[in-house]
């Protein structure tokens, strides 16, 4: 049996990763007190194999009851259940405009006397402990629906038996990347955006792509950093990581950074290893 807990920041978009996980044959139950996962777990068990897969939402919604929830964790993975933790995140400036847009309460909107920005501040204080247990973080302030159900897709569907490698390319300009385990600044190498033909291509052409690698200190880097990536790998799945996020960055995140990440995520894929790589801003203006 396969069990996964939701939980993250109010707006952060739990709702919709429920919706996913339900399309791929999660049975999900949203707001559940912590307390109450070790019963559901002994029932679920007794189906016969009918339920499965299980995905609960637990949030700050429970109150008091939410802080139980380290403790329920310790005690299934105790009693060898196969668990992981979904951690949503969201930048600050996102969660209030997604409140301000859907015109709800934070749940912490009484004890933060109405002041929406201090609400998630007590909540991301609260958050803190479980977010450094999380096997699996997204940050969804600048992912779309489509990148946001993509991720889900990558998690959750094939073997989890291995860690999954997500390898991203950003543009500082439109904001560092935040759940980046491994981020790396390519804004040091010649930037095609300055050479005419080259300027409104991205590094998924050809061009671009062999501009990029036709340094020397691009060919050097490109090798310092898969060795250590390399290197890195071994060290995280032998403690047990689930999730390794690699970003590159540069300014428009349009040339270099695409580059890159298209070519350390070749070189994963021609190893072995389960890939996904996305651009986040190789469309932005």
């Amino acid at each position: 049996m396969q069990f996964v807990i939701i939980t993250g920041m109010s707006g952060s978009g739990k709702s919709s990763a429920v919706n996913v996980l339900e399309d791929i044959g999660y049975y999900c139950v949203d707001n559940m007190p912590p307390e109450l996962i070790p019963k559901f777990a002994n029932i679920c068990s007794q189906s016969d194999g009918k339920i499965d897969k299980v995905a609960f939402v637990v949030d700050i919604r429970g109150g008091d009851l939410f802080l139980k929830l380290q403790d329920t964790v310790k005690q299934l993975q105790g009693e060898g259940v196969s668990l992981k933790i979904l951690f949503l995140d969201s930048s600050d400036d996102v969660i209030v405009r997604r409140y301000k847009e859907t015109r709800r309460k934070h749940p912490l909107d009484e004890v933060s006397y109405g002041n929406i920005r201090k609400a998630i501040e007590t909540e991301r204080e609260i958050l803190r402990p479980i977010k450094a247990q999380a096997d699996f973080y997204i940050d969804t302030s600048r992912s779309s629906t489509a990148q946001f159900k993509e991720r889900l897709y990558s998690i959750f569907l094939g073997n989890n038996e291995f860690m999954h490698i997500d390898v991203q390319s950003f543009g500082f300009k439109f904001g560092a990347m935040s759940e980046g385990d491994l981020v790396f600044d390519v804004r040091c190498l010649p930037n095609p955006f300055y050479v005419p033909e080259l300027k409104n291509k991205t590094g998924l052409d050809k061009d671009v792509y062999d501009y990029v690698l036709s340094f020397d200190e691009a060919k050097v880097l490109l090798g310092k950093l898969t060795d250590l990536i390399d290197y890195l790998i071994p060290l995280y799945e032998k403690e047990g990581k689930s999730q390794l996020v690699i970003a590159f960055g540069c300014t428009g995140g349009k040339h270099r950074s695409v580059t890159f990440a298209e070519a350390v995520a070749e070189h994963l894929r021609k190893q072995g290893h389960r890939i996904r790589i996305t651009h986040r801003d190789i469309n932005n203006q």
